[in-house]
């Protein structure tokens, strides 16, 4: 049993007027390369999507994608990136997935997936690009920060691995908050998303306060989910 992870999907099977196709490059044909790297993932897996796995405006409006994302290998944990709009609560979008039969999909939102000793942690995040003004900003950031303090809560004394949307290091960009829970919590492994194309040129990659982070955006993978365990 493995644990695989990718990002930013960007699925539009159910908002054809966003498939990605538009940039051409790596994302040409790339609804076939997700398929093709999900060959990577066994029955019995399990693969993390970091956020912005679709297009779509509302859960109706997604379901042919989540259908195309259950009947890939593996079970799937979603988090939430800052285009999923179809986002709801919990209980709205369990109760979607048990009404539409979508067996292989599971939420990681105010709380912790076991992984065999390990736990996946994670939750959206936060990044400069979304800076709006102080209060709001300061309110949404303490939101996150506590979603992924309860994540990191939950897995109690489990070694936790942890998977964002956003990055926490982005060229001259520090998010403080967010990267103190991680060496308070003494996490070691942080995943995230987000960066596309040339700025992945600059995303972050290595250690820093002992904990290693890395991109998992699905086109810098070229669409193969990254083997974690």
């Amino acid at each position: 049993m493995s644990l695989f992870a990718i990002g930013d999907l960007h699925l539009a099977l159910g908002a054809p007027e966003k498939n990605m196709e538009v940039f051409s490059g790596r994302w040409t044909g790339y609804v076939d390369k997700i398929r093709r790297g999900f060959d990577l993932v066994g029955a019995e897996d399990t693969c993390v999507i970091c956020g912005d796995f679709c297009w779509a405006m509302d859960l109706e409006a997604a379901l042919p994608d989540f259908a195309f994302l259950n009947e890939l290998p593996g079970k799937k944990i979603l988090l939430k990136g800052n285009h999923d709009y179809w986002w709801n609560t919990a209980a709205k979008m369990n109760a979607f997935f048990r009404r539409n039969g979508l067996d292989t999909l599971s939420l990681l939102h105010n709380n912790c997936v076991p992984f065999e000793d390990a736990a996946v942690c994670g939750t959206r995040g936060w990044f400069y690009e979304e800076e709006t003004g102080a209060a709001h900003d300061a309110k949404i950031l303490r939101r996150e920060a506590g979603r992924l303090e309860t994540s990191l809560r939950c897995a109690g004394d489990r070694e936790k691995i942890v998977f964002l949307h956003y990055p926490p290091i982005y060229q001259h960009y520090r998010c403080g908050e967010i990267m103190e829970l991680l060496v308070r919590y003494g996490v070691r492994e942080c995943y995230y998303g987000h960066i596309h194309g040339n700025g992945s040129r600059s995303a972050f990659q290595g250690e820093e306060n002992g904990v290693h982070y890395r991109l998992l955006s699905a086109d810098y993978l070229d669409f193969y989910p990254l083997k974690i365990r």
